[in-house]
């Protein structure tokens, strides 16, 4: 099994509570009096205390064209993807050079060169690194691309990898697009990063090190044990973009809660039955932040308890939804705070255009 010995998110420098975002936002996306007063009351219900931007919020007026955001992608992408990269590999322990595959995941701009390449010319990755662009899995893609870097480490024990998600969410802003899912988009998705040092089974990081634990200082690790991909027919139009000359424009079915408490628990319980293992024997769980209604329905669907879901909703109401990143920030934060046994197990979760869902079983190591 390959190991999961680091995970780092971070937000960008431009904080705001999620009221000053409406008063700036609203306008720009619904000047219609009556319209603003609907976007005002998804912001509000949308479990967002504050969120983190990539520019300064005064900045987004100004912004109009698919050109001018993806520009600042590009620019400002590899900025969190060296930072959130640089925290991980230090906090295990490794430098850029000891990267042997890096997987990048993204849906909120494109580039050429990719990201990857791109964050290889910042950090020094070697010239031999193998790396693997994404751009289509959405919020599925943090869940998704630990699954792929699992699949590769199986066939190369002996490596390390690195995933880096970034999500500029706040770039795919519609100017004077007023309908509800691009409302709804407004006031929930956040900007941020994530970075996760993956080593194979073979790799001297795979078992835990003798120096940290006789000094009390073993992090809290995780091995994946196996992942699941299932995609639910009939559902490429619930979720995705709309290409325009103005951006990305957000394709988001209000169906989709519903989607989940209908297929979820079936295809969960399917991924744990191949490990001999019932639903009530997982005491934790990493789900997407997807917004209050995807929790609920997560939580429904499993039968779990509000606390199951607690640094969800944590992550949620801190920083949005951060699309790929977002279920990376979970596992960050459920790393640092489970008081779950050791070689317990975990399930981590994300949803994405198709519909897709993404599964990865983890069982949790240390303290």
């Amino acid at each position: 099994m390959s190991r999961v010995v680091a995970v780092e998110s971070v937000l960008p420098g431009h904080g705001y509570a999620q009221e000053v975002i409406t008063e700036v936002v609203g306008p720009l996306v619904a000047p219609d009096p009556a319209r603003t007063a609907l976007l005002r009351r998804l912001h509000a219900g949308a479990g967002v205390r504050r969120r983190h931007l990539v520019l300064p919020l005064e900045e987004y007026a100004g912004l109009h064209s698919l050109g001018a955001t993806n520009a600042v992608f590009v620019r400002e992408s590899a900025v969190l993807a060296e930072e959130a990269s640089r925290r991980a590999l230090a906090a295990a322990g490794l430098e850029p050079g000891d990267v042997d595959h890096v997987f990048a995941t993204s849906v909120t701009g494109v580039a050429a060169p990719s990201l990857d390449v791109l964050l290889s010319e910042r950090i020094g990755l070697r010239s031999g690194v193998r790396r693997t662009p994404s751009f289509g899995l959405g919020c599925a893609g943090g869940a998704g691309g630990l699954a792929r870097v699992h699949d590769h480490l199986r066939g190369r024990p002996g490596d390390v990898a690195l995933l880096v998600s970034v999500e500029l969410c706040s770039l795919t802003l519609q100017h004077g697009d007023d309908s509800t899912a691009n409302m709804v988009a407004s006031g929930l998705f956040g900007d941020g990063a994530a970075a996760v040092v993956v080593v194979g089974a073979t790799h001297p990081l795979a078992q835990p090190r003798s120096a940290d634990l006789a000094a009390g200082r073993q992090r809290r690790t995780a091995r994946v044990v196996d992942t699941r991909s299932v995609l639910y027919p009939g559902t490429t139009a619930a979720l995705g973009w709309e290409v325009r000359d103005t951006g990305f424009a957000i394709v988001l079915s209000a169906g989709l809660p519903d989607l989940l408490r209908a297929h979820l628990r079936a295809d969960v319980k399917d991924l744990l039955a191949e490990h001999d293992v019932t639903l009530s024997e997982v005491p934790t769980w990493v789900v997407h932040a997807g917004g209050p209604r995807v929790i609920d329905a997560v939580r429904d669907a499993l039968g779990l308890s509000e606390d199951a879901v607690g640094e969800s909703r944590a992550s949620l109401a801190d920083a949005g939804n951060l699309s790929s990143a977002s279920v990376l920030d979970v596992l960050a934060r459920t790393l640092a705070r489970s008081a779950a046994p050791p070689g317990s197990l975990a399930v981590l979760m994300a949803f994405g255009p198709g519909v897709s869902c993404e599964l990865v079983l983890l069982q949790l190591e240390g303290r």
